[in-house]
């Protein structure tokens, strides 16, 4: 600070120089001075001073600033004292003392005004940037924090500056690879606040590496047991992930939702979490849930939930939802997780049902998490995340909602009281005193019942002990006592929303609802009155359930039909005011909130009125209801019929559907059938052409012996041995000619099945040209089968004449063979000594020993034959039983095709019906859907669909 007092002492005695002035002595010397070594000390001076005196030297020294970086950027010195006085001059970060003088209001706006001036001209910024390419600590560390200043002050000025600038976002990406671990922590840092709100960035950053990164950086740093650099390695992830449907399905295409597994591997001493480890753990359990939150689009939550299933990240999750000793808030946080992972994924939903706690005896997840949510001792962040957990199991879910309903069933129970069932959990909460364990158990059980209406119907048959010696009640007969009763309003709306769940669509419940004679009377009165304003969305919800009890009643109850309730309303009500309480549900401020997203957060017990799914439900069924209550006597008639008539054409419609499909499935086995005759036609074929190869194969053979026997009798001397050899000859030319005869009635036989066969074929085919008539799908595969049948004929008229031409061959091969035996009957030759004696002998052996090959061969032959003759005799057996099942086809398509005209007639009487019927209702101003072309619409993509079929067969 030498420089600096040279400038302060220059002063006089008697006056102190002011900040001011010496700030503006400073920038003087480094605009004026030619040496570095002046330049850098009054750069140097300017970064002490920038703290105390920020607005001035911001005011005076910034342009000055900026002109160093731009002129000695040889220097790395004076460069990094520049950095650190612009990051001085443009960050909030002060001491506690300056924050007391300061207010941060003020504080804020500062920096926010020097921000903008530096990013003014983008090319500052540029100039930033490339500075953070050398390797020079003292210049790379500065100007990361400086960007991170100017991106917090002025993000999306900034972010775009950076996005249009070259190479601009891989430059920062190289910071996470640098070996100091202050610029690669600090550089994490600059990425999270590039990365905020910009998802053009966000996928740049991605496609940079970016996940590989911090995935090796969070597991070289311990994973959960890691430092804030871990907390600052997710943070950035969620950035990077949130809302971003592209980097989502990079993240999990990488495989990196296997690499999150380790995260949540905790041991059995849980005890003693520190804080950061807590925050850790939250942040990784909110980064699953990020993959797959609600609100994400459909296919890409699946695609995460099923490879979280498949990594074993759920397993590892409900291993730590079940283990002893993790904090409450890690215990919430993660039910609320792996209620996010199974909702609405059916391989997760059954995994969680089979999930057991540690106790003895062991109990299902499921009925620990309820004991947890119906007592009133638990946290209520706690209970709400417990009831989100059974929503998202439930959801899309029939196989997990018959089995909570079951539980609830007289023949389910346990009658020995030894463990506690699911359904009798969330019967104790819904008649307990505690008004939130009401509401989530009557919650809790409508989702149940959400879009199953056999369970609705099932639940009926739920009979409850009130107390002793009283008869029992049923579950719908007791939730009507309590309502009655004027219990808490918290706890009325929960009842309301479950019997409004319950009788929606169901008009079995409905009448049963109504069969009590309390009931109606209590919801007109309730309607009726002029209460405050609390009461309100109890009346709303009154009329609401009203509205169901005339919209879904089938009027098999007389003194309870939709005009007599109609007529009742009008009377006591009036149609207006009823209409006016309906509304209050929908304009009620947490309907509003619950209908926002599906997980329960309230910011107290007194705020839980509204479910998310019974937001849907009201949404759907407010205006219908306004149209029924408006609706005349004779127009409830006539929607009455005209539903009647549209289901039993419905009906219709589908029966011809069905006979259609069967009659398609029968083609399709003929189709089978046909291809299955083609196979073992090509199998015989092949079968021939080998016999035909061995056949030519022995010519020869026979050939070779006719000359080889013709030159060796022109050498005989001795007429014995002419006669002993003649002998010998006799016996195996015998033996020869059965084995031809042999093979010419096989042959023969060949023929006769070929011939049986090309019968078969021509009978397959008249039968598809009769069933080709049914309909076009069926004309459009008869065509097929006919054209495959003459290939099939044609292949048999080839095989027959070259059955033929075999024949021809073997004839041929026994005249020479006659021919044989008369030239070695009359070529015995007189002695010509003993000189031949030796040749003799030589031809003997000879002769026997292909005599002796030629048996074997004819051995083999005997074999094929009795093979083939063996595979004729199953081919006999299938022709037969395809022959029984041709029968069999051609009575039930002739039925079929009665029956088709049947349907058409009747069809045609329909669709006058239907059309009359419709014009009524369209003259009478009702909205009607033309289902008949929505139908004609389906049949025509049936018979297209046919079409192409049948295009592809040929």
């Amino acid at each position: 600070m030498n420089f600096l007092r040279g400038v302060m002492g220059g002063q006089s005695a008697g006056a102190q120089p002011s900040g001011a002035d010496t700030i503006q002595k400073l920038c003087d010397r480094v605009a004026s001075s030619t040496l570095l070594d002046d330049r850098r000390d009054a750069v140097r001076a300017l970064k002490s001073l920038s703290k105390k005196y920020r607005l001035e030297v911001g005011f005076q020294a910034m342009a000055h600033l900026i002109n160093v970086l731009q002129t000695d950027r040889s220097d790395s010195e004076i460069i990094g004292y520049a950095l650190d006085t612009l990051y001085n001059i443009v960050s909030n970060d002060l001491e506690e003392e300056e924050q007391e003088e300061n207010s941060q209001k003020q504080v804020d706006d500062l920096g926010r005004q020097f921000t903008e001036l530096f990013i003014k001209q983008q090319e500052n910024v540029t100039l930033l940037l490339s500075f953070l390419e050398e390797f020079d600590f003292h210049v790379r560390w500065p100007g990361v924090k400086l960007l991170t200043s100017l991106l917090k002050q002025q993000g999306p000025q900034v972010q775009q500056i950076i996005l249009v600038s070259p190479m601009g976002v891989s430059r920062l990406m190289d910071l996470l690879a640098d070996s100091r671990e202050v610029i690669r922590n600090d550089g994490v840092l600059l990425l999270q606040q590039l990365t905020k709100s910009n998802a053009a960035i966000q996928k740049i950053v991605a496609f940079e590496n970016a996940f590989e990164r911090l995935l090796d950086i969070v597991t070289d740093e311990g994973n959960s047991d890691g430092g804030i650099v871990v907390e600052d390695c997710l943070l950035l992830l969620q950035n990077l992930l949130k809302n971003n449907n592209s980097n989502q399905n990079f993240f999990k295409e990488g495989s990196y939702i296997q690499r999150m597994k380790p995260w949540f591997e905790v041991g059995d001493d849980n005890s003693g979490w520190s804080a950061q480890k807590v925050t850790n753990l939250h942040l990784m359990l909110q980064l699953v849930r990020v993959l797959v939150s609600p609100t994400n689009p459909l296919g890409a939550t699946s695609s995460c939930q099923k490879t979280m299933f498949h990594c074993g990240l759920l397993q590892q999750l409900c291993t730590i939802l079940m283990a002893t000793g993790v904090p409450a808030d890690i215990l919430t946080e993660t039910i609320n997780t792996v209620s996010e992972v199974i909702r609405g994924c059916q391989i997760n939903q059954d995994y969680f049902a089979s999930v057991n706690a540690p106790s003895n005896p062991p109990r299902p997840a499921i009925v620990v998490l309820l004991m947890s949510m119906v007592n009133e001792r638990q946290p209520f962040v706690l209970r709400c995340a417990v009831l989100y957990c059974f929503q998202c199991f439930l959801y899309k879910n029939q196989k997990g909602q018959g089995e909570i309903v079951s539980t609830l069933l007289p023949s389910t129970i346990d009658a020995t009281g030894n463990s506690v069932s699911a359904g009798q959990l969330l019967c104790g909460g819904l008649f307990s005193t505690d008004s939130v364990s009401n509401w989530c158990a009557a919650v809790a059980l409508a989702h149940a019942l959400e879009d199953n209406a056999i369970l609705k119907e099932q639940l009926l048959r739920v009979q409850l002990a009130t107390s002793i010696g009283n008869p029992p009640v049923s579950l719908l007969q007791q939730c009507t006592n309590i309502l009655s009763q004027g219990s808490k309003v918290q706890t009325r709306v929960g009842l309301l929303m479950l019997l409004c769940t319950w009788l929606s669509n169901c008009p079995i419940a409905v009448t049963h609802f109504l069969h009590n004679p309390a009931n109606i009377p209590f919801l007109t009165g309730q309607i009726a009155e002029n209460l405050g304003e609390e009461e309100q969305l109890v009346q709303g919800l009154c009329a609401l359930l009203l509205g169901i009890s005339i919209y879904y009643n089938d009027n098999s109850l007389e003194n309870y039909r939709k005009e007599k309730l109609k007529q009742l309303i009008e009377k006591r009500i009036g149609k207006e005011n009823f209409i006016e309480k309906l509304g209050f549900i929908s304009k009620h401020e947490l309907y509003s909130r619950a209908a926002q997203k599906p997980q329960p957060t309230f910011s107290s017990p007194d705020h839980m009125m509204f479910d998310h799914e019974f937001t849907k439900l009201v949404k759907e069924l407010e205006g219908i209801i306004t149209k029924a209550i408006y609706k005349s006597s004779e127009e409830d008639k006539q929607e009455e019929e005209v539903k009647k008539t549209l289901e039993q054409h419905d009906n219709i419609v589908t029966h011809y559907k069905k006979v259609i499909r069967e009659q398609d499935q029968q083609l399709e086995e003929l189709k089978q059938k046909v291809n299955t005759l083609k196979s073992q036609n090509e199998q015989l074929q092949t079968a021939v052409t080998q016999q035909v190869a061995q056949i030519q194969q022995h010519k020869d053979q026979y050939n070779l012996l006719k000359v080889q026997l013709g030159k060796d009798s022109q050498h005989h001397s001795s007429h014995s041995d002419v006669l002993q050899m003649n002998g010998i000859q006799l016996e195996e030319i015998s033996k020869l000619r059965q084995e031809i005869e042999e093979l010419k009635n096989r042959q023969e036989a060949l023929q006769g099945q070929l011939r049986e066969k090309d019968s078969v074929i021509e009978n397959l085919k008249s039968l598809q040209s009769d069933t080709g008539t049914t309909e076009q799908s069926s004309q459009i595969t008869a065509s097929a089968g006919l054209e495959l049948a003459n290939e099939l004929h044609r292949e048999l008229d080839a095989l027959r004449s070259q059955i033929q031409s075999q024949s021809a061959d073997i004839a041929k091969l026994q005249a020479e063979k006659q021919e044989l035996l008369q030239q070695m009957a009359t070529g015995s030759v007189p002695g010509r000594g003993d000189s031949n004696a030796a040749k003799n002998s030589e031809l003997e052996g000879r002769l026997l020993q292909e005599i002796k090959e030629l048996k074997n061969e004819v051995k083999g032959l005997a074999e094929e034959k009795a093979s083939l003759k063996q595979h004729l005799d199953s081919v006999n057996s299938t022709v037969a039983v395809l022959k029984e099942e041709k029968s069999k086809l051609q009575r039930e398509v002739a039925e079929s095709k009665k029956e088709q005209d049947d349907l058409l007639v009747l069809l045609a009487d329909q669709d006058q019906k239907i059309f009359a019927l419709k014009n009524k209702l369209k003259e009478l101003g009702e909205p009607v859907e033309d289902e008949d072309d929505m139908d004609s619409g389906d049949q025509g993509d049936e018979d297209e669909e046919e079409e192409e079929d049948g295009e592809e067969e040929n």
